[in-house]
């Protein structure tokens, strides 16, 4: 039983250290009372489609803005992407969820 719980763990952190894509939130600002704009990086460890999920906050912390941008397949795997969330009332930040793949439903 100890072994194959061993082995699980070992499994988990070898597939969990290694994830398909992973991306970051290089900056952000609020344009506007409906608009905010954000730059990230996305990298890939193989052409992959990835879906990057982005959401402006209110100073409530509620979210008043939500957008997910495509990354195709044949783009580049390490690349900086532009985004403009439209907004229900003024936001006063952003916040990337992370990034997803058809095999990878985590965001990263």
């Amino acid at each position: 039983m100890a072994a194959a719980g061993l082995a699980w763990l070992a499994w988990a952190a070898i597939v969990g250290s290694n994830p398909q894509v992973t991306s970051r939130l290089l900056r952000f600002e609020v344009t506007s009372a409906t608009t905010a704009k954000a730059t990230i990086q996305v990298d890939r460890t193989k052409s992959v489609e990835a879906n990057c999920r982005l959401q402006a906050k209110a100073a409530d912390f509620s979210i008043v803005g939500e957008l997910t941008l495509t990354v195709p397949a044949d783009s580049p795997r390490h690349q900086t992407l532009p985004a403009t969330l439209t907004t229900q009332r003024s936001a006063t930040s952003v916040v990337l969820i992370g990034c997803t793949t058809a095999d990878s439903h985590r965001p990263h």
